[in-house]
């Protein structure tokens, strides 16, 4: 987790996107940008230019904006050292819910973790404590604060997303998980 990432009028929407995760989810939820094919952005477009071609938004105002979401997201993480720490304790009753595909999850997993499945998420929002300590694990922390945010949103108030994925947690905690690239072959 990155604290007070310095963003300006000239980072790219990429570089953005890497710094804080949720910007994207923070510039639909306030500003309509980014959600969809006709909102979107290219990667290689400025902040500064996506305002302007967005009714000529104020940029600082955008610029605020973001770092407010990005400090509410590191709020809502946890780094893998911690999240170690958390589990190590013999008395904590956590959940580790994957999201990463089945392919990724069968590969490499944190032992206890299970694959979230679309009945595993209802029994979750629906029949969990809502205390339940609920910890969410993608591959390198780009999607799993939409999910923690949802859970959230949906009353289990005590969920978070694990900063950097299992990549983070592979190369911070546990070597023995075995580290992965997923690469997008062209159409």
């Amino acid at each position: 987790m990155q604290s007070n990432p310095k963003i300006s009028a000239e980072t790219t929407m990429k570089q953005l996107q890497e710094l804080m995760p949720g910007a994207r989810r923070a510039l639909f939820a306030k500003y309509h940008i980014g959600g969809c094919q006709s909102c979107g952005f290219d990667d290689s477009e400025t902040i500064g230019e996506v305002c302007k071609r967005n009714e000529d938004l104020p940029v600082d105002d955008v610029l605020k904006h973001l770092s407010s979401s990005a400090e509410h997201d590191q709020k809502i993480q946890i780094n893998p050292t911690d999240l170690k720490k958390e589990l190590d304790q013999e008395d904590t009753d956590i959940k580790l819910l994957d999201i990463r595909s089945r392919e990724e999850f069968e590969a490499v997993k944190i032992p206890g973790s299970e694959i979230m499945t679309a009945d595993l998420q209802q029994e979750a929002l629906g029949k969990w404590d809502k205390e339940t300590r609920t910890i969410i694990i993608d591959h390198t922390g780009d999607r799993s604060l939409d999910v923690a945010a949802f859970f959230i949103g949906h009353g289990l108030n005590r969920t978070v997303a694990l900063a950097g994925g299992i990549d983070a947690y592979s190369k911070e905690v546990d070597p023995n998980i075995p580290r992965y690239r997923i690469e997008i072959e062209p159409d």
